[in-house]
C-alpha cells in the first residue's frame, strides 16, 4: 500500500547547546565530504520558476488560502495575491516569513530567496565540517546513549549517516550489497534481501514505512525520495492482517525481527535537532529502536553483549 498517510511514530525535539566534543563514527559505508558545501542551490528548471509560483505551490500543499496565510504572515491578501500572480514583487523579509508560516525546509527557503532576486541565507556543510563539531558531538552522545538498543542517523533520503554498535548485530545475513553505499535505511527494512526475511510482521511495518515516506513527500516534495518511494513500493507486498491481528492493541506499530538471540519487537522513536539554522544540521533524524517488552529487552541487551567493542 503506497498511499499517504500520517505516521504514527514517536516524535521528540532535542536543541544543542555545545555539547563536549568527541569523535563521532560516521559509518565508513557513506563517507562525508570534506568540503563546505556552496550556499548557492543547484540550478534546474524548477528554480528558475517565478517566485510567486513557488509560493503559490507552497500554500496549497499547506491547504491555505491566501486569505489565511495572510492573516497568519501579517501581510496583506491583496498584495500576497499580486506576489503569487506575478505583479508584485516580495521583500526579502516578506519571502522568509510568508517561508516560516508555511513551514518550507530550509534547502527550499534558499530556493526561494534564489527564485526571488536575493542570496540564499542557509548554508549546507558536511558533517565532518569544523563548525558542526557540537553537532558530532551531540550525534556521538544520542546514539551512544541508545546502546545497548539499536540507533542510527539518517540524512533527508533515508542514508545512513552514523549508528551505534548493537545496529550491526541487527543486520546479520543482510546482502553485501544493500551495504555498498550510500547505505539506505529503508532499503536494508524493506528490501528481499535485506530485512524483510526477518520481519515477522512484514505488511504492517512495510505500510507503516511507506506512510512515513509518503507523509515526507506530502510536506516536501523530492525528485530523489519520489523515486526511493516508486521503488520500495514494487517490492513485494505480502497481505496486511486483519484487524484482531495487530499487536498492542494499536498502540504503536512495533517492528518484530528475528535475531540469533531470537525474536525482538522495538519500537521506533524519532529525534531531530529543534533549532536548526543548517541545512545539513535541519535535515538530520536519529532514528532509536527500543524494546517493546520485557523479553526483547534482556535479548537486546545480550545482542549488544556479542556486537565488537571498539578499539
Amino acid at each position: 500500500m503506497c498511499s499517504r498517510r500520517l505516521s504514527t511514530d514517536i516524535a521528540i525535539t532535542i536543541s544543542v547547546a555545545n555539547p563536549p566534543a568527541q569523535d563521532l563514527a560516521v559509518m565508513s559505508t557513506h563517507p562525508q565530504p570534506n568540503a563546505t558545501r556552496a550556499m548557492h542551490p543547484p540550478t534546474s528548471s524548477a528554480d528558475r520558476r517565478p517566485v510567486g509560483e513557488l509560493l503559490r505551490e507552497w500554500r496549497e500543499r499547506r491547504r491555505l488560502s491566501q486569505l489565511a496565510l495572510a492573516l497568519e504572515a501579517g501581510v496583506s491578501a491583496r498584495h500576497l495575491s499580486f506576489v503569487e500572480t506575478g505583479r508584485a514583487q516580495p521583500s526579502r523579509e516578506m519571502l522568509l516569513r510568508l517561508a516560516n508560516k508555511l513551514d518550507v525546509p530550509l534547502r527550499e527557503r534558499n530556493r526561494l530567496l534564489v527564485a526571488g532576486g536575493f542570496a540564499p541565507m542557509y548554508a549546507e556543510r558536511g558533517l565532518d565540517d569544523p563548525r558542526l563539531e557540537a553537532v558530532r558531538g551531540a550525534l556521538q552522545a544520542v546514539l551512544s546513549g541508545y546502546e545497548p538498543y539499536p540507533a542510527l542517523a539518517v540524512d533527508r533520503h533515508w542514508n545512513i549517516i552514523a549508528t551505534n554498535r548493537p545496529v550491526q548485530m541487527i543486520l546479520g545475513g543482510v546482502s553485501p550489497e544493500l551495504l555498498q553505499p550510500p547505505v539506505n535505511a529503508l532499503r536494508l527494512s524493506l528490501h528481499p534481501q535485506g530485512l524483510a526475511p526477518r520481519t515477522r510482521n512484514l505488511a504492517e511495518w512495510r505500510s507503516h514505512m511507506l506512510m512515513r515516506v509518503a507523509r515526507q513527500l506530502e510536506l516536501a516534495p523530492d525528485p530523489a525520495l519520489q523515486a526511493l518511494f516508486e521503488e520500495l513500493c514494487s517490492y513485494p507486498a505480502p497481505s496486511l492482517p486483519g484487524p484482531h491481528e495487530h499487536s498492542h492493541m494499536d498502540v504503536f506499530v512495533p517492528m518484530r525481527i528475528d535475531t540469533e538471540a531470537g525474536e525482538v519487537s522495538l519500537l521506533s522513536t524519532t529525534t531531530v535537532f529543534g533549532t536548526a539554522l543548517e541545512i545539513t544540521l535541519s535535515e538530520l533524524v536519529i532514528e532509536a529502536f527500543l524494546p517493546a517488552d520485557a523479553v526483547s529487552g534482556e535479548r537486546l541487551r545480550a545482542l549488544a553483549a556479542m556486537a565488537p567493542q571498539e578499539a
